[in-house]
């Protein structure tokens, strides 16, 4: 039997939509959308250091999700519409996708902010329905901010709902449990990559975010107390075991694998070294020490 999906760990890269920036931001100006992007883009640079454009100016044009069990385990990690990464079907396979498997929790690093929003604003373009997700029930609508039986933010967790700032994000985030962060691409530069046709290269960019999410999700349940340090260990070790198994068919999992460290206990590491200066320590160097105390 086909162990319940519990919780679905998922990101989304987006793109912006050239014609929209264009008809909002630079009306009756009679720029193409490539030259609104890099207009918009061009402003951004100037005012904020930054190319990436607002949300609400894109659309989702890479999902990944993690299918993880009620026990935390790893079960599967999909794509949505690869290879052909059509927006309105990878919209429409996410929202189906979390009802057909019985509203499983979403899990996300800044999915509050950004991709909740991107896929919500998203099914508002499309014409697509997500009445369960937007239906209220009090406290416990799925889209309230502080109950987490919908949506669990991993960044909103560790900084108690913005009272603190996480300066350095999921990628510093992901390397405090030794797991690789943030490689060869970043969020800005998955529009260069769109307009180079690398299709692909954004999704591998998305799953190892996601990767990155799951090991950053499972240290916080040790956090929360929901399981121990050694069951997370073992998890962990279970999870890598099938990223090897599917190595060869995805280059996201080999550059990921070739990344790996792992996190080890601190007081393993304090045992390891005391045995390896006491492996160290010559007869003559006893002695020594002997004579000195003596």
């Amino acid at each position: 039997m086909t162990e319940k999906v519990a919780h679905f760990i998922f990101d989304v890269e987006s793109i912006a939509d050239g014609e929209l920036i264009a008809d909002v931001r630079y009306g009756g100006q009679g720029l193409s959308p490539e030259e609104a992007i890099a207009t918009y883009q061009d402003e951004l640079v100037e005012q904020n250091g930054t190319t990436f454009i607002p949300y609400t100016y894109q659309i989702p044009i890479s999902v990944v999700i993690a299918k993880v069990a009620r026990d935390f385990s790893l079960i599967d990690i999909v794509s949505l519409d690869e290879p052909h990464f059509r927006p309105h079907v990878i919209t429409e396979h996410f929202w189906r996708g979390w009802e057909m498997y019985g509203q499983p929790q979403w899990v996300t690093f800044n999915g509050r902010s950004f991709d909740l929003p991107i896929m919500e604003l998203a099914a508002f373009r499309y014409g697509i329905s997500a009445a369960k997700w937007f239906k209220n029930d009090g406290y416990r609508s799925p889209r309230n901010r502080f109950t987490t039986e919908a949506h669990l933010d991993l960044q909103e967790l560790l900084t108690n709902y913005g009272a603190a700032r996480c300066n350095g994000g999921l990628n510093l985030v992901a390397q405090l449990v030794k797991k690789p962060g943030k490689m060869d691409l970043r969020g800005d530069q998955v529009q260069q990559q769109y307009d180079e046709g690398k299709l692909t290269e954004i999704s591998d960019y998305c799953r190892c975010d996601v990767l990155d999410t799951y090991f950053i999700f499972l240290r916080s349940m040790v956090l929360m107390g929901k399981t121990t340090i050694d069951n997370e260990m073992q998890l962990v070790q279970k999870a890598k075991e099938w990223i090897q198994q599917r190595a060869d068919t995805s280059e996201a999992y080999t550059a990921y694998l070739n990344a790996w460290r792992d996190w080890e206990k601190p007081q393993d590491k304090t045992v390891e070294k005391a045995k390896a200066a006491a492996e160290s320590e010559t007869p003559e160097t006893s002695e020594a020490a002997e004579t000195s105390d003596s």
